[in-house]
């Protein structure tokens, strides 16, 4: 699937929203995040799961186009026996994007895809099964781009985790590599649990884009802005793309140099992703 198809392809901030708080749902769209994810998993509990479903049912008419198209359903984990449900109601409302947490095999994705022809599936890689099969699970259908569940992750594997969590280092490098050896969008990067160390958040966010990644989960709105400007190019960052792709016209596709540098077509497609990030076309 290609990202530019969507906005989601492009999005570097993810909000989650509960599922059970549908007086959340326009305020999270009304912040600056990219794309708001409600949640039917973790963040609601299993009495409330069909409440929560509800809610999303009665509130989806009152989204306009634009707004469906910046929404992502988490839906419960594939082995769980809310998940048929929670497929049926992404059917049922033609959403434009679906969440799997703990997502472990092709069959599943693929199986998601069947019925959902029309949904751009991002597969939450959370356990050591999904990590293993990782490079199927990037090249399933319609998956639009991979994320970290970073805290399941370190409790499966049974990792005591530093301030950094630098024992994840593999993990994330494996996803940002199984991405674009699929080619599909840079993936997005889990949750940082603090919503007030503005250090912390920061230092995740910038190490996100160090290592590749293209976006990050946001548990609470303060964390937003935070997150987006780790993620937008400089203003450096977007001189230097227009400057490549400027170049590139003019060598008319072949190789040149630029500031004793070759340009060729990978630096050409960073410097298109990074005008594309930054909204400068």
């Amino acid at each position: 699937m290609n990202p530019l198809d969507t906005p989601t392809g492009f999005s570097s901030t993810f909000l989650f929203v509960p599922g059970t708080r549908p007086e959340r749902f326009a305020k999270a769209l009304d912040s600056a995040a990219d794309s708001v994810i409600i949640d039917l998993e973790d963040a609601v509990t299993e009495e409330d799961k069909e409440e929560a479903r509800d809610a999303i049912r009665t509130a989806w008419p009152t989204f306009t186009a634009e707004q469906k198209k910046r929404l992502i359903i988490r839906s419960n984990s594939p082995g769980s026996k809310f998940y048929a449900a929670d497929l049926i109601l992404v059917q049922e409302l033609n959403a434009a994007g679906l969440l799997i947490p703990k997502s472990e095999s092709l069959d599943q994705i693929n199986g998601a895809a069947l019925i959902l022809p029309n949904t751009a599936i991002i597969p939450m890689i959370e356990t050591a099964l999904g990590l293993h099969n990782l490079d199927e699970i990037a090249n399933s259908e319609q998956v639009l781009r991979l994320a970290i569940g970073n805290l399941d992750l370190q409790a499966d594997l049974g990792m005591v985790c530093d301030a950094q969590e630098t024992e994840l280092q593999t993990a994330r490098f494996q996803i940002v590599l199984a991405s674009r050896l699929a080619q599909i969008a840079p993936p997005i990067d889990g949750v940082t649990p603090s919503t007030d160390n503005i250090e912390r958040i920061t230092d995740d966010a910038e190490r996100a884009k160090r290592m590749g990644f293209g976006g990050k989960l946001c548990i609470h709105p303060k964390q937003v802005a935070l997150v987006k400007s780790a993620f937008m190019p400089t203003a450096a960052e977007v001189s230097w793309a227009h400057r490549v792709i400027e170049a590139d016209k003019a060598s008319k596709g072949g190789a040149v140099k630029l500031d004793g540098r070759m340009i060729d077509r990978p630096v050409v497609l960073l410097a298109q992703r990074t005008l594309a990030v930054a909204g400068k076309p």
